[in-house]
């Protein structure tokens, strides 16, 4: 297995506290997609997490590690991913497209505006 890397970045139009809580949601992850499996490493409330995916295939060992650091910015929150430990038989490119997707399906999670 290879230490093949994923790192993207995105600038959201919602709050930190909003994408954190996306983030920690199952019925929203559910919308959106990402955690496979695995469990968190490290919290830090609307700034960081720190979680390991892994495959229940056994051709698929190892334990992927994602850290999702958030940031206010003037017009929202900084998102930077950066997967690591992606194993040699899975594409990178195709961890790029399912990140892409996945933050689109984000993007409008967090970004609605809900009026009372």
């Amino acid at each position: 297995m290879a230490t093949n890397t994923v790192r993207l970045h995105r600038v959201l139009r919602a709050p930190p506290e909003r994408v954190y809580r996306a983030f920690l949601n199952a019925d929203a992850m559910v919308k959106w997609s990402p955690p496979i499996g695995g469990e968190y490493l490290e919290l830090a409330p609307n700034e960081l997490i720190r979680y390991t995916d892994k495959f229940e295939d056994p051709n698929l060992p190892g334990v992927i590690q994602v850290s999702v650091s958030l940031k206010a910015v003037s017009c929202g929150t900084e998102l930077n991913v950066v997967q690591e430990a992606i194993p040699d038989v899975i594409p990178v490119e195709m961890c790029y497209l399912g990140w892409q997707e996945s933050l689109v399906l984000l993007a409008k999670l967090v970004e609605a505006e809900i009026r009372e």
